[in-house]
């Protein structure tokens, strides 16, 4: 069959250029769009479900067209349970984990008051040092400078009082001794 005198395999092929390429497209600038779907309850509409569900369907119809002698609906048919099965696995398996994986790497730097770091790079009375902090995702290290004007040796363990323009303003960490 021929509709607009165009061959189907033409059509599947154009079908899985132009999907491929804007599926690439969705998945490189999602970010910049602010797009997460067509409502609460409609998940399965997600834009990068629909462009591989076409994307797939092209792709497979491609390929039936081109390496089987069927029949036009029956090609049509398998194309399109074949996407739909690969992109319920992709929703599955792939994009609803990714939805509500947490962000471990991101922190504020409010959030840094109040922590316990490490001196690894002396801090002077009037200048600037580096402070290490330990934390679940990995260590964070900072520039730092006395809060006290004090001078505090590398390997002193210090308390974050604030943090002003990315700078920890810091002070020695006194631990309280317990009597058990």
């Amino acid at each position: 069959m021929e509709p607009f005198s165009i061959p189907l395999e033409t059509i599947y092929l154009y079908g899985l250029i132009i999907s491929g390429i804007l599926t690439v497209l969705y998945v490189l600038f999602a970010d910049v769009f602010h797009f997460h779907g067509f409502g609460d309850g409609l998940d399965f509409l997600n834009p990068v479900l629909i462009f591989a569900f076409v994307t797939i369907l092209s792709g497979s119809g491609y390929l039936f067209e081109r390496l089987s002698s069927l029949h036009y609906l029956l090609i049509l048919g398998i194309a399109a349970v074949a996407a739909f099965i690969v992109v319920t696995l992709l929703n599955v398996f792939v994009l609803v984990p990714l939805s509500s994986a947490e962000e471990s790497l991101v922190y504020k730097e409010s959030d840094l008051r109040g922590r316990v770091g490490t001196v690894i790079t002396t801090i002077p009375v009037d200048g600037f040092g580096e402070v290490m902090i330990d934390s679940t995702s990995g260590r964070i290290a900072k520039p730092a400078s006395s809060f006290d004007g004090d001078l505090i040796q590398s390997g002193t363990k210090v308390l974050i009082v604030q943090v002003e323009n990315g700078v920890l303003q810091v002070t020695v960490h006194h631990q309280l001794e317990r009597f058990v």
